[in-house]
């Protein structure tokens, strides 16, 4: 038995305005909300309570050093030594639909027009009060756990880079991607179902690079259906159970299973290098199952959830034992591997390859990059060294033969390009050890860190370890590929950072991480260089919040355009409002709910609330006009088994007043749909 807690919160912020986190495409700012994002906590302590882990899965794109700290700090500053960096594990799902900003290091200032506190603070307080829910919860109760192939819902993207890890290798594996989902299953001591939380390797780019909407993909879909079914009547987001569908070994793991087509001509592009004849590689792209985006979030994220739902249902095998934790920072650009007994190499200083300027079949890069570039380009080299400068010889030599893009480790203007202080972490559950990682491990990397530590544990007699990779955790570093696929420089190799021994550095690292808890040593375990917090201006390039305005003889929350008197189910009912920014609303609060649908109740003579925002079924869409005018449209896509009735929608927003040059302030308002009927079909 242990002490089991779940919990989650809300942690969307601002859905407009803000470059979203992912594709690194400064025109994908968010425009609207499809879903909310959400922490989900998991704590386990031992029966007396002596130890205990915190397992989180955020549904954002990425943990960043920076949002760590701050968590950590805001916790300690609650509970005193009770979360620790070595027994809080924080993991984003890795959506491309959330919004950025909350980094310190340069690069990621860039992609997401600087360091943007409403996002960051966001984030953090959904994280600390999805904890503060669990540890407010903690009942006694049991862990299982099951395990499962789900079929149909990932292709490996950097196929040509999977073959050239050795054929003996490849052998002992079915296919190029890791098709096992493994969960854990949290029940009370009287049987009441708490939660759980999955684990499975997809990349959550169902939505494309052309969204505008904040939402949680593929694999927030399966969270969203998860909770809807064990949350019975009640709205998207609330309910106590909790069902957290988390990162793995994603890096060269696509969604989009119809594989990669030239958009221009049709015809399938999937060779070395990711291009078309005509166009190149811009117009290489993979597409999902689906007629849209929305529908192949959909039909992923169903798969996910059924096959998780078959195996919580059957999960059977217990999980007992002792808790334990261990945590290190690391310098990863200098990190001396031992291969064998007679060779060992150094990890190198942080840089990027030319092929992360193309990007993937999920998201294609800018220019004429294209994936698989083992030499530089005069051109675009020549550039780099007159704006940035020019790699030293010695980085340069330590990564070949990647064509290095970005020096970023000997780039530290306005501050350091890339982290060199890394976390390496691993918790363990009786015989379940969670491998927390700093980023994105490709199929093969994550099957022989997996194996590696496996092992490390049976040499020490730890014997039978399920060892589970947790991706996107603590710090991100971009990809870590192997050796072998290290060398064709596909986008995955171009961005896996420290060098061509990335892989193996880890992999002695978790093995030390693994030998402590093996043999009880953690506390002799150095704790490592402490990371940076840099003190970041607030200048960023998101535009600045200015006074809202209504059309003239129109106030705010104004109908423009009305529904329509009558629809059938798997219609789309749609309402535009006079609106106001979105942004004065996440300002206000976390947990803002945009719109309502409301079902007419005759008896009672009121309305009830039958759909919110974080419903997977309804769209709120912001457009930006010009001198402080902006609308607002709601689309409630109708599901197939509403019932009949008398229906309306409603949209909260908050539109921003200047009472002087110095002083602003926000002040809600709400709008209201014409009635509409919902008839059979």
């Amino acid at each position: 038995n242990y002490l089991l807690g779940v919990g989650r919160a809300d942690c969307t912020g601002p859905v407009a305005e803000i470059p979203l986190m992912g594709y690194a495409n400064l025109d994908q700012v968010g425009g609207g909300l499809l879903t909310h994002l959400y922490s989900r906590a998991f704590i386990v302590a031992e029966p007396d309570d002596s130890k205990r882990v915190v397992f989180v899965s955020a549904d954002i794109g990425m943990v960043s050093q920076r949002l760590r700290l701050e968590v950590l700090k805001k916790l300690k500053s609650k509970y005193g030594e009770l979360y620790r960096h070595d027994n809080v594990i924080l993991s984003g799902t890795h959506t491309h639909s959330g919004p950025g900003g909350y980094f310190q290091y340069t690069l990621f200032l860039i992609s997401s027009k600087g360091l943007i506190r409403p996002t960051l603070n966001a984030i953090v307080n959904g994280i600390v009060k999805s904890i503060d829910i669990a540890h407010q919860n903690m009942k006694r109760g049991r862990v299982f756990t099951n395990r499962g192939t789900v079929e149909n819902s990932q292709i490996n993207r950097s196929p040509f880079s999977y073959l050239e890890n050795p054929a003996s290798e490849r052998s002992r594996y079915l296919s190029n991607t890791d098709k096992e989902m493994v969960m854990l299953k949290m029940v009370d001591e009287n049987g009441q179902e708490l939660g759980l939380v999955s684990w499975f390797a997809v990349h959550p780019v169902s939505m494309n690079n052309t969204n505008h909407l904040v939402n949680s993909d593929n694999v927030g879909y399966a969270s969203y259906l998860f909770e809807q079914e064990k949350n019975k009547g009640m709205l998207a987001g609330e309910g106590s159970f909790v069902a957290a569908f988390a990162s793995s070994n994603l890096g060269d793991v696509s969604p989009n299973t119809k594989g990669p087509f030239c958009i221009n001509t049709g015809e399938s592009c999937n060779n070395p290098h990711s291009t078309c004849p005509v166009g190149g590689a811009a117009m290489c792209m993979a597409m999902g199952p689906g007629n849209d985006m929305f529908d192949s979030t959909r039909i992923i994220g169903q798969n996910i959830y059924l096959k998780a739902r078959e195996l919580f249902e059957n999960a059977s095998q217990e999980i007992t034992g002792p808790i334990s934790s261990a945590h290190q920072w690391v310098n990863m650009s200098d990190v001396l591997v031992e291969l064998n007994a007679t060779h060992t190499v150094r990890t190198c200083k942080p840089a990027l390859g030319h092929s992360f300027a193309a990007g993937t079949i999920d998201g294609v890069g800018a220019f004429n990059f294209t994936q698989g570039s083992v030499e530089g380009d005069p051109f675009w080299d020549g550039i780099r060294d007159q704006l940035l400068g020019e790699p030293s010889n010695e980085t340069k030599a330590c990564h070949k033969p990647k064509p290095i893009l970005f020096s970023t480790g000997e780039m530290t203007w306005p501050y350091p390009w890339h982290p060199d202080i890394v976390d390496v972490q691993i918790a363990t559950i009786g015989s379940l050890a969670i491998v927390a990682v700093p980023g994105e491990f490709t199929t093969m990397s994550g099957r022989r860190l997996r194996e590696a530590v496996k092992r490390e544990f049976d040499s020490h007699g730890t014997l039978r370890m399920d060892v589970i990779i947790a991706g996107l955790c603590n710090v991100y570093t971009h990809y870590i590929t192997t050796y072998e696929e290290y060398q064709v420089q596909r986008y995955e190799a171009a961005s896996t950072i420290y060098g061509p021994h990335t892989l193996s550095a880890y992999i002695q690292l978790y093995r030390g991480l693994a030998r402590a808890i093996a043999t009880d040593t953690v506390q002799d375990l150095p704790r490592g260089p402490e990371p940076p917090v840099f003190s970041i201006s607030n200048l960023t390039l998101v535009p600045l919040l200015t006074a809202d305005r209504a059309p003239a003889s129109k106030t705010f929350g104004d109908v423009l355009q009305e529904v329509r008197q009558q629809y059938r189910v798997r219609e789309v009912a749609e309402v535009t409002f006079v609106g106001a920014n979105p942004r004065n609303s996440a300002e206000n609060a976390t947990e803002h709910n945009f719109l309502t649908v409301e079902r007419y109740n005759s008896t009672s003579d009121s309305w009830h609330v039958v759909q919110n925002d974080a419903s997977w079924d309804t769209r709120f869409y912001w457009t930006k006009g010009f001198f402080g005018r902006s609308n607002v449209t709601i689309e409630w896509h109708i599901p197939h088994d509403t019932e009949p009735g008398i229906y309306r929608i409603q949209y909260f927003g908050h539109y921003r007043k200047n009472l002087s040059l110095t002083h602003a302030v926000s002040i809600p308002f709400e709008g209201t749909s014409s009635a509409f009927e919902i008839t059979k079909p």
